[in-house]
């Protein structure tokens, strides 16, 4: 999804969908509430699945075990946040921001190093193997969900927001959390920084050309495998950031956290195109914004709602919202 050469079908998709649920709704200030809690619940799905969409997408990595990296992340922003507990209780924005940027820094950080080791100990092997891809993931992943066990236990951790970001701002009869702005800021600086990332500089336009053809790119005196680690790192550690905020958006981390998001993530990443970051983007705020308005005009139906949009979407277009051949 580049500048210039835009399909705006999907986009035009999210706003039809906007509007029939203004219309089934009724009230323009709980749609307003509903749309932003979407919004919200998009842009954290969205910073998860979209390490695994550059992993995938740049590499052709299928890592299952990334759900690890979220759970990771948010144990240690959990962990992080009860050490600053003082500066995070204080009724001071800027103290508040003190105390939760380090914690989602040292999320994203300790991610960031755990995938590098992740994949020189456990990926590298079987480059090119989809099956053992999988098989390998999957079994790592199992292996470090009784790690993370034994180190901070199988109990509910409360991770409780910073004060001036919990409760809503209220204008009229609308109430908008605070903290869901917040992911919602978040969500659209992370997207953008990748858009410019791999659309506007050096290092973007080496590592799609590595993509392309990895012998011409190294023919040329570039390491495209670095590169290629790079790209794994930054992808774990934005699994370990969206699994850090998800954690303060439900205020609460578990051990099963990564893998429970795991289920939403591949459905974005199918929905957008396997691979495509501009996909991901759209397919993610779908499925936020679907999730929240069906299960406030019928709630039976919620549970299968992603699965029913997944299904709809791939009907329509087949090779997912944004292919990256016809990027």
């Amino acid at each position: 999804m580049k500048a210039g050469r835009i399909d705006w079908i999907p986009v035009a998709l999210l706003a039809a969908i906007a509007l029939a649920a203004l219309a089934l709704v009724g009230s323009a200030s709980t749609w307003t509430t509903l749309t932003i809690a979407g919004l919200a619940m998009g842009l954290l799905i969205f910073l998860m699945a979209a390490g695994l969409t550059l992993v995938f997408g740049l590499m052709d990595v299928m890592n299952f075990a990334h759900g690890l990296f979220i759970a990771v992340g948010a144990y240690i922003a959990a962990s992080a946040m009860k050490l600053l507990a003082a500066p995070a209780g204080e009724e001071s924005l800027l103290a508040n921001l003190g105390a939760l940027a380090p914690a989602v820094l040292a999320a994203a950080l300790v991610a960031a190093l755990l995938g590098l080791f992740f994949e020189r100990a456990i990926v590298r092997p079987v480059y090119g193997q989809h099956l053992k891809q999988i098989l390998i993931t999957t079994g790592g992943m199992i292996v470090a969900e009784q790690l993370i066990l034994v180190l901070w236990g199988p109990d509910l951790i409360p991770l409780q927001r910073p004060a001036t970001l919990r409760g809503a701002f209220l204008v009229g009869d609308m109430a908008i959390e605070k903290y869901r702005l917040v992911a919602v800021a978040v969500g659209l600086v992370v997207f953008a920084a990748m858009m410019l990332l791999l659309n506007r500089t050096k290092i973007g336009l080496l590592i799609r050309a590595g993509v392309e053809n990895k012998e011409m790119v190294e023919a040329m005196g570039y390491r495209v495998r670095r590169l290629f680690v790079g790209v794994f790192v930054a992808g774990s550690a934005l699994a370990g950031l969206g699994g850090a905020l998800w954690g303060l958006y439900q205020e609460s981390v578990n051990v099963n956290i990564g893998a429970q998001m795991m289920v939403l993530i591949f459905i974005v990443i199918i929905i957008g195109g396997l691979g495509s970051v501009g996909g991901c983007f759209v397919g993610a705020l779908l499925v936020g914004l679907v999730a929240n308005y069906v299960g406030f005009l019928a709630p039976k139906v919620a549970l299968g709602s992603n699965i029913l949009l997944m299904v709809l979407i791939l009907l329509w277009r087949p090779q997912g919202l944004y292919p990256v051949s016809k990027q």
